[in-house]
């Protein structure tokens, strides 16, 4: 579906500085499904409640790439910079912002705009529901902090939240060797002690699941998913799915569950949004929910900021190791992409703006 519309190749293109003011280089979508320009933007004056960041690294997701062509359920106005999350440095902060100051290290979410030199975020009071930045440790690397806010804040609402993991439980997690895949497999292995079968759809990327932590691996596209898990934990199924490729795939994911299971749905990569048949829910009494990250800091702010003070301190204490699986340079914005759309990605990608 997503994928299959946006898989044509895209080529960097690079606009005129604009003149007269100081200025940073931002990715550009100019118009929805073409490339990416980079241009030089004028530094727009802070206003009251802001803080402008030198942004260090910026996490790619998928759903950066689904707003550049339009198909995200958030739709973006053209033109717009993309970018949900990033790492930085606080360079200059507007009247009544109190939580961090000049020179802090901070991880920042931000909907769009990070894909850039400079962001400047909103640094609302907890009332408001709107947080957008949290300091970094001085043990933990900013290219470390910037995989934190999507692919592990979505990991740990999974497994912390939804599924209520418990210790010495069981996850099947499919799309394992992606950024989300490999935070679930670090989160339940290190922080939950739980034990992972991890389905990939090849032998490399079923390496890079065990090599990472997972007990087992799966290759969906070889064998089937349902009669492998069944097969590793002796007929019994598996305590919690976590699946975000949908189709087929969650379908085996879900039939792969033990009494009381849990099936978390994180995404459809695979381009098919299933259906789900009742009478499954019914024979084993589990139970079948969502995950959708960015809604929490709107809906349960407490919550979501709670998600980001806990990641940054297993992160400081080095229970989890983000894996960061390609990093590329501001003008290569457009091979980055290609990057994910081939499938080429393992881990996280995120753009440098060193």
């Amino acid at each position: 579906m997503a994928a299959a519309a946006v898989g044509r190749r895209l080529f960097t293109l690079r606009l005129p500085a604009q003149h007269g003011a100081r200025g940073y280089r931002a990715a550009l979508c100019m118009h929805l499904a073409q490339p990416l320009l980079v241009q030089d933007l004028p530094a727009p004056q802070l206003q009251p409640c802001q803080v402008r960041v030198r942004v260090h690294y910026c996490g790619l997701n998928f759903a950066d790439i689904l707003a550049c062509q339009g198909l995200y359920q958030e739709k973006h106005t053209p033109p717009f910079t993309p970018g949900m999350e990033f790492s930085g440095t606080v360079m200059e902060t507007g009247e009544n912002v109190s939580a961090v100051k000049e020179g802090h290290r901070v991880i920042g979410v931000s909907g769009i705009s990070a894909m850039a030199e400079e962001c400047i975020v909103d640094e609302k009071p907890i009332e408001s529901h709107i947080q957008a930045l949290w300091q970094i440790p001085d043990s933990v690397s900013s290219e470390d902090a910037a995989v934190l806010p999507v692919a592990y804040g979505t990991a740990w609402l999974a497994l912390q939240h939804r599924a209520h993991l418990q210790p010495r439980e069981t996850v099947l997690v499919t799309a394992g060797a992606g950024a989300t895949g490999l935070a679930i497999i670090d989160l339940a292995v290190s922080v939950f002690q739980a034990k992972v079968i991890a389905a990939a759809g090849s032998d490399p990327k079923c390496q890079l699941v065990l090599a990472n932590g997972a007990s087992h691996a799966v290759n969906y596209s070889q064998n089937s998913l349902r009669e492998q898990v069944t097969a590793l934990t002796g007929g019994r199924g598996v305590n919690v799915a976590i699946d975000a490729v949908g189709g087929d795939i969650f379908k085996a994911a879900l039939q792969s569950l033990a009494w009381e299971g849990r099936i978390v749905v994180m995404g459809f990569a695979g381009g098919k949004i299933p259906s789900i048949p009742a009478n499954l829910l019914l024979l084993k009494n589990v139970s079948a929910m969502g995950v959708y990250w960015g809604r929490y800091q709107q809906e349960d702010f407490p919550l979501f900021s709670s998600a980001m003070s806990s990641l940054l301190q297993y992160c400081q204490e080095r229970k989890i190791h983000p894996h960061i699986g390609a990093v590329f340079k501001l003008e290569e914005v457009n091979e980055a992409f290609n990057h994910v759309l081939q499938r080429k990605s393992t881990g996280k990608v995120i753009i440098s703006m060193k």
